[in-house]
């Protein structure tokens, strides 16, 4: 018998036993049902050297024109395919639903789910044995991750990395986070038109997904701290060549990852997930990453809730001084030493023992990380932030939970009362907004109902509403803002998310109107609506709930089964995989 290298039938464990791969029961068949399968893959001019029980490694690719995030993994596959086949194994790559942020609607959030199933069900109907996931744009890192978990295979992430920073004369531009900085100054008029256009066509200078600590960038660093990405997964930029290079490590990896059965569910274990929540906080993550990893937490069957975003990630400061909470852009966050450093800083929150993909534990990986900017990865006893974790806010106004990130807040809103302006729907927030005539003031809370996983439905980014044109000519830069949707990654303010249960399904939310007061207490973890139990029934037994917006088709199925903000937003049918038990035939 020839050796595990050679690439043949009887690849051997770390016990010495023979071991044949899930793909054998499509190429190592006699009759019709080996001969058909083995056939196909010929016509595509693959020799029967590689149809000799070598680990089959899928590559999911997310690659697609309409996702500039992810337009280079075409490229960035080969180099996944030249490290399968260093390995001895035999890449075969796949294509699934890429999401793209800026042009999908109503919201890629709502697609999450279904490229989730994309990913399983390709997974499950082929002879894959391994997977790489290829994802960049926010929210295809948690649909493949989804979509892997349930099928229980050995698998690891390959993120695509942020784009180049934006430059604009003599200023750096930052995905998104400056975006919303140059809408205002247009809308206040202290930049023309031209000048809007120019800045427009230098924020976004090259591949990748944004640069800043967006959700993409959070996912990445994230997948990174979790053990499932390799080391500096979640920084280097897209168009640097030591992508391509990590490329061809986790080609490579991910055919040892079959020979020895690690699978999914043994990287990303509950202490996987606590490190995570951790992390997120010493970056300045996204808001995003509760929802996705409360998801990918339910695929799996850990236990991990809600609370255990605000329990773990209570008393973390924020170390990377990055936008859209600080300074700097993912360029720098690489030069000074990514992730590693920041885990390191922090080694004394983690659960060093977890595992890491390539073998050994996560604190193996950060021993001999060392910091080579001290201003982009601050020092413990001089944090961009104190309290840098998520917040989780409960109370009569969201009785399961509402989180808000401190990192992007103002302080002196973090303790308030005051009368609630509400808006029906975005719609409705769109067209009043600017209105001269709008009664709001410094003390307004701004509520949007109607923004969640059903009643938009997706629960898309807008949650980060825009500030009134009149309150930021009178020099006013931030509102408390209260809804059930979510926020940009990139955004920032003191901005209150997730309220849960949404208002489309009759949650307390529903139920505020213009003039209510409203109680934030961050330090309470409490948000409260000041109106008596009373009038709250009297309004509830008048609720008449919004109609769906989709009567058919995938928007029908999301309305139907979707969970709410507090469970991950995923499908309560798809909670708990199913591994790749054998399936029949198909002729």
């Amino acid at each position: 018998m020839t050796t595990q290298g050679s690439g043949t039938t009887n690849a051997y464990g770390d016990g010495g036993e023979p071991r044949v791969y899930r793909s054998a029961e499509w190429f190592a068949r006699s009759g019709k049902y080996g001969f058909v399968p083995r056939s196909w893959m010929k016509s595509q001019g693959f020799s029967q050297e590689l149809l000799d029980g070598r680990p089959v490694i899928g590559i999911c690719n997310t690659w697609s024109e309409l996702t500039n995030c992810n337009r280079h993994m075409r490229e960035l596959a080969e180099h996944v395919k030249r490290g399968v086949l260093m390995a001895g194994g035999f890449p075969l790559e796949f294509p699934v639903t890429s999401l793209g942020e800026p042009l999908m609607r109503p919201t890629t959030m709502m697609f999450r789910n279904l490229v989730s199933m994309d990913v399983e069900e390709t997974i499950r109907g082929n002879p894959i044995d391994g997977v790489v996931l290829l994802a960049g744009c926010d929210k295809t890192t948690p649909a493949v991750l989804m979509g892997a978990a349930s099928c229980a295979v050995p698998t690891i992430l390959v993120s695509g990395g942020p784009m180049l920073n934006g430059r604009f004369r003599g200023r750096s531009l930052g995905s998104g986070t400056d975006m919303f900085k140059l809408d205002e100054e247009y809308r206040t008029g202290r930049i023309s038109r031209s000048e809007l256009d120019a800045a427009e066509a230098a924020m976004s200078r090259s591949a990748g997904s944004c640069m800043t600590m967006g959700t993409a960038s959070t996912m990445a660093s994230l997948g990174e701290a979790m053990g499932i990405g390799l080391p500096m997964n979640g920084s280097i930029p897209a168009v640097d060549s030591r992508r391509a290079v990590l490329a061809e490590a986790s080609g490579k990896r991910a055919v040892e990852l079959v020979r020895q059965n690690i699978t999914i569910s043994s990287i990303l274990t509950r202490a996987a997930f606590e490190n995570a929540v951790r992390v997120n906080g010493a970056i300045g993550g996204s808001t995003n990453a509760v929802v996705h990893l409360l998801a990918l937490a339910g695929r799996l069957g850990v236990d991990f809730t809600l609370e255990d975003w605000d329990r773990l990630g209570r008393d973390v400061p924020t170390l990377v001084d990055l936008k859209p909470s600080g300074r700097f852009l993912m360029e720098e966050f690489f030069d000074a030493g990514g992730l590693p450093v920041v885990m390191k800083r922090i080694e004394n929150l983690l659960n060093l023992d977890a595992p890491a993909v390539e073998g050994g534990t996560i604190g193996e990986r950060i021993v001999e990380a060392r910091c080579w900017n001290d201003e982009v990865i601050r020092t413990l006893s001089n944090p961009l932030t104190a309290q840098g974790g998520i917040m989780v806010l409960k109370g009569s106004l969201a009785p399961d939970g509402a989180i808000i990130k401190p990192s992007a807040a103002s302080q002196h809103l973090m303790q308030h009362r005051g009368p609630a302006m509400v808006f029906e729907n975005a719609e409705d927030m769109r067209a009043r907004i600017d209105d001269p005539d709008l009664d709001v003031d410094a003390d307004t809370i701004l509520v949007l109902k109607n923004a969640g996983p059903r009643g938009y439905p997706g629960m898309p980014e807008v949650g980060t509403m825009s500030l009134p044109r009149k309150l930021l000519q009178q020099g006013i830069t931030d509102l408390i803002r209260i809804s059930d949707a979510r926020m940009s990654g990139t955004a920032f303010g003191t901005v209150i998310l997730h309220v849960s249960p949404e208002a489309a399904i009759g949650g307390p939310l529903a139920l505020v109107r213009t003039g209510d007061m409203i109680i934030v207490d961050a330090a309470g973890r409490r948000l409260d609506l000041d109106v008596s139990a009373a009038e709250i029934e009297r309004r509830r037994s008048a609720f008449v709930p919004p109609p769906p917006r989709y009567h058919r088709g995938y928007g029908r199925l999301f309305i139907d089964h979707v969970q709410q903000a507090d469970k991950g937003v995923d499908f309560d049918f798809l909670v708990g995989g199913s591994g790749t038990p054998p399936s029949k035939v198909s002729f």
